[in-house]
């Protein structure tokens, strides 16, 4: 058996844990620079305001006090998300992390002798230890577990076990809601009378194979309780990592494109180095500002001297070619970065005929940087950024998103933990 926990509308909950007077109020969270709704409470639900809404089209409620905003606050939801995964490989004989809010487990087999039970225990647990409602759904295959926590997190008990035939459960559930059915699939498969998770599940699989390939049959035999999905579906090497944002205010000079550059540079190589991996090279990008939306976009591709993902060496490698993004009088709106070639430092590589010399700080050729490790140490220890590169800025950052609503980051901070008067 396998179970999906899932935090209820869980940038919401994370904003209510230290501010308890949200309790009960219509809350949403917004997206990056402020922009529209992504996150949303109970309540706010309850007003028929959809995902995904304009944040200027609900200021006027806001102001008359009966909506309630925050920016996203990624540092605290992470934080609290890892508290949440803590408890849970406290609680599983395993746990597979599938994003910030859910994570599959597999619970002991103690917990065979009643699920619902173990359900129960395991959600009173997250709520009275890191203060977030969860929904949590017992099957004997991921997608099915995905199901049944939807259902689960309309119970009071916030728990359910698929029962071992789930046809009734199956019938009453549109197929374009089943995980795994992508956006332009849906037509497809009206278009041959699938309108059903039931339908899904018992289609022929030559029609399946025609309509969404093996992808498409892998979900309809999850459906009939055989297991097709493993870590490596969601928690495979990437093809590459990335990091862009748009800014705040629109950039217009050079300086901004190169600290923002550099600033996403450093995110990105966090990233290469939580997975274990080094880049090849990168490619940089620019987006210009333009009132209706879009923009022309510049990019250059750099390639490394050697992979790695010490962020010093990247910076310096695409440091040169910023100046050719760079138009005077123009406006930008995005930048990014995007790196490819990703390896792991094991890996067999063509060596060399003139190799690079070896960098200054005692890491041999193609391999991890341990300055970096050290420092990845330091901010998770004591908060983002408190070690950075001076390319990234030293003063004020114009073009940093917008987070005028933005919380205090009350469990990863120490000067903005929570007063108790």
């Amino acid at each position: 058996m396998i179970g999906l926990v899932d935090g209820n509308n869980f940038f919401v909950s994370c904003e209510r844990v230290f501010n308890r007077h949200l309790v009960g109020r219509p809350v949403a969270v917004l997206s990056n620079n402020d922009g529209c709704c992504v996150s949303r409470s109970n309540e706010f639900k309850a007003l028929g305001i959809p995902m995904g809404t304009p944040y200027f089209k609900l200021r006027e409620r806001e102001e008359s006090g009966e909506l309630a905003f925050y920016s996203s606050n990624y540092e605290l939801y992470g934080d609290i998300s890892r508290r949440i995964v803590s408890i849970l490989r406290d609680e599983a004989f395993d746990v597979e992390q599938y994003s910030i809010d859910e994570a599959f487990i597999y619970p002991p087999t103690s917990a065979a002798e009643d699920y619902d039970a173990y359900g129960r225990r395991l959600r009173a647990k997250l709520l009275r230890w890191v203060g977030i409602p969860c929904g949590i759904g017992f099957a004997r295959t991921k997608t099915l577990a995905k199901i049944a926590n939807h259902i689960g997190k309309k119970r009071p008990d916030g728990v359910f076990t698929m029962p071992d035939d789930p046809t009734d459960i199956l019938a009453s559930l549109p197929s374009n809601e089943v995980w795994g059915v992508g956006r332009r699939l849906p037509a497809k498969l009206r278009a041959m009378r699938i309108v059903t998770a039931r339908h899904l599940r018992d289609a022929p699989d030559d029609t399946l194979r025609a309509i969404g390939g093996v992808a498409l049959l892998r979900t309809a035999m999850e459906l009939r309780g055989i297991p097709c999905h493993d870590e490596r579906d969601y928690d495979a090497v990437p093809d590459s990592v990335s990091c862009s944002r748009s800014f705040g205010t629109p950039a217009t000079t050079i300086e901004a494109l190169e600290e923002s550059l550099a600033s996403f540079a450093s995110q990105a190589a966090a990233k290469l180095r939580r997975h274990g991996l080094l880049a090849s090279g990168c490619n940089i990008y620019a987006q210009t500002f333009a009132s209706g939306g879009g923009g022309e976009v510049l990019g250059r591709t750099i390639a490394f001297n050697r992979p790695t993902d010490a962020t010093n060496e990247i910076i310096r490698a695409f440091h040169g070619e910023v100046a050719a993004l760079f138009i005077p009088g123009i406006r930008y709106r995005k930048t990014g970065i995007v790196f490819f070639g990703l390896e792991k430092p094991c890996e067999p590589r063509q060596q060399e005929l003139f190799p690079a010399p070896p960098p200054t700080f005692g890491d041999a050729p193609s391999e991890p940087s341990r300055l970096y490790k050290a420092i990845d140490s330091i901010n998770a220890r004591f908060g983002r950024g408190k070690v950075f590169s001076a390319a990234e800025g030293v003063g004020q950052r114009p073009w940093q998103m917008k987070s005028a609503k933005l919380s205090k980051r009350a469990s990863t901070r120490w000067d903005e933990l929570p007063i108790v008067h």
